[in-house]
């Protein structure tokens, strides 16, 4: 059973583009999202502690970006990471850092916490990765183990209601009792150069990994956006021999057939169940239309 969660944010400057705590009842983490031209400035003692951190990165051309760390002096590494780049040492330029600390946290529980963040963070690859090694065979006691489990479940959560999905997955797995039901909210479009199996979610439409697309384009058919995303999605290796190599995430049904099959159709009506239902009879269906 799912229980609701309860959070706290707190907009330290009145203002939510500049410092934001979030907490959760009942637990002794705590998250803050700082701009990286406060951190110089900033006197707050939380961001000085023993924490884990993201810092995030925002592409122009290419995905977005992350790097995930640990440190006992949380604000100093940051400003470490600040002067790396002014000194070139350093690539990247990220705008926002997400810092989480906890009362009982240690060098060994954040350099396990790091490791297991960067997995998750990579397995989900909803941003570019930037961290390059973690410590991975770092010693922790089983109860200990449980309780960072806990606490990443804890950053997941947050970190969400901040707006960074980088530990969330596109498709969330089905539980084993919802298996029926998701066979239920699976869809399939296909072509004679085409084929894929898709799901909406409450964030678009997703297309599940191994998809078939149509090797051609017809630009004539399809939006500029369509044709710059269809492009990117490519370069970026996402797709190979023609087949997705994970599941994609899209605005919309529509937008989604059109990848697949290279001209705009219309979504709602090309997405079918197994048993021939249109996505836009589900739709209006469970709308009472």
């Amino acid at each position: 059973m799912v229980y609701g969660k309860s959070i706290e944010l707190f907009l330290v400057n009145g203002s939510a583009e500049s410092i934001i705590t979030a907490e959760l009842s009942n637990w002794n983490g705590k998250a803050i999202k700082i701009p990286r031209i406060e951190i110089a400035n900033c006197g707050r003692e939380d961001i000085a502690q023993v924490g884990v951190y993201f810092l995030f990165c925002k592409g122009d051309d290419g995905p977005d970006s992350v790097y995930i760390g640990e440190s006992e002096n949380v604000k100093e590494r940051l400003l470490q990471h600040i002067r790396d780049y002014q000194s070139e040492k350093e690539k990247y330029y990220w705008t926002t850092a997400v810092i989480f600390t906890g009362r009982d946290l240690n060098k060994a529980l954040i350099r396990y916490l790091e490791n297991r963040l960067v997995e998750i963070a990579k397995s989900c690859n909803r941003y570019t990765m930037l961290t390059k090694n973690t410590y991975q065979n770092t010693v922790v006691k089983e109860s200990q183990k449980a309780s960072m489990e806990e606490f990443i479940d804890n950053i997941r959560i947050l970190i969400n209601t901040l707006g960074y999905k980088v530990l969330e997955p596109v498709l969330v797995p089905e539980s084993e009792n919802e298996n029926e039901e998701s066979d239920d909210k699976l869809l399939k479009i296909s072509s004679t150069t085409a084929y894929a199996y898709g799901m909406e979610t409450s964030e678009g439409f997703v297309v599940l990994k191994g998809a078939k697309v149509n090797p051609d384009t017809y630009e004539k058919s399809l939006t500029k956006g369509l044709i710059k995303l269809r492009t990117k999605i490519f370069d970026e290796g996402k797709v190979k021999d023609l087949v997705t190599t994970e599941d994609l995430l899209f605005s919309s049904s529509s937008a989604a057939a059109d990848f697949v099959l290279g001209y705009s159709v219309s979504g709602p009506q090309m997405w079918k169940t197994k048993d021939g239902r249109t996505l836009k009879e589900i739709n209006m269906q469970e709308t009472g239309a």
